[in-house]
C-alpha cells in the first residue's frame, strides 16, 4: 500500500468525468489496491474524502470518513471509513446553504460555497451490495464535494464569489473583519 501524490488544480485529469467502475473491475485486485493506496494517501495527507480522480485514477470510486464530533460546522456524525462505487447523488431538498469548503487538490485555500441542504445517495460497495443514505447539513455538502471530483468539478467552479476564495491561515481574520463590518 501506497500514498500516492495528489492531483492538484490545473492538472488537467481533475477536469475529466470519471469512468464508471464495472463488475469485472470491482472483483479485481487492482480495485482492492486502488482503494488501499487511496486510504493511505487519506491518511497521509489528512482529510476527510477523497475521489480516484484525485490520483490520477479515472474512476468513479470515492472514500469518506469523518471522525464525528464538535467541529466549526456543528456537531458531526461519525461516518467510518467507506468506499462508494459509482456513486448517484439524488437532492431532496434544493435549499442552499453555504459552508467554507477545502480540498486536497486545492491546497491552502478555503471558498465558500453552497450546496443544496439534503440529499440521498446511492453506491455500490466493495463486495457489489447496493446501499443508500440521507444525508443533510455539512455532511450533504461533503458527499456533494467528494463526489463533483467524479464528474470533473473542483469546489472552485461552484463559488459563486471568487472574493470568497481565501488563503487558509487567513479564513479566522477574513470572517473576523466581515462580521465588525456587518455590524
Amino acid at each position: 500500500m501506497t500514498a500516492r501524490a495528489l492531483l492538484r488544480m490545473g492538472d488537467p485529469r481533475l477536469r475529466v468525468p470519471a469512468e464508471p467502475v464495472t463488475e469485472a473491475m470491482r472483483t479485481s485486485g487492482a480495485l482492492a489496491e486502488l482503494v488501499d493506496d487511496m486510504v493511505d494517501t487519506l491518511d497521509a495527507a489528512g482529510g476527510i474524502g477523497l475521489a480516484a480522480p484525485q490520483i490520477g485514477v479515472s474512476l468513479r470510486v470515492a472514500i469518506i470518513r469523518l471522525q464525528g464530533g464538535p467541529s466549526r460546522y456543528g456537531e458531526l456524525p461519525v461516518i467510518p471509513l467507506t468506499v462508494y462505487l459509482n456513486p448517484e447523488i439524488e437532492i431532496l431538498d434544493a435549499t442552499l446553504q453555504g459552508f467554507w469548503e477545502g480540498c486536497l487538490s486545492v491546497p491552502g485555500l478555503r471558498g465558500f460555497v453552497e450546496r443544496p441542504r439534503k440529499a440521498r445517495v446511492r453506491w455500490s460497495e466493495l463486495d457489489g451490495s447496493m446501499r443508500q443514505c440521507e444525508l443533510e447539513g455539512f455532511v450533504a455538502t461533503v458527499f456533494q464535494h467528494e463526489f463533483d471530483h467524479l464528474d470533473g468539478r473542483l469546489y472552485v467552479d461552484r463559488m459563486r464569489d471568487l472574493r470568497q476564495l481565501v488563503f487558509e491561515d487567513q479564513l479566522d481574520g477574513w470572517l473576523a473583519a466581515q462580521q465588525a463590518q456587518e455590524s
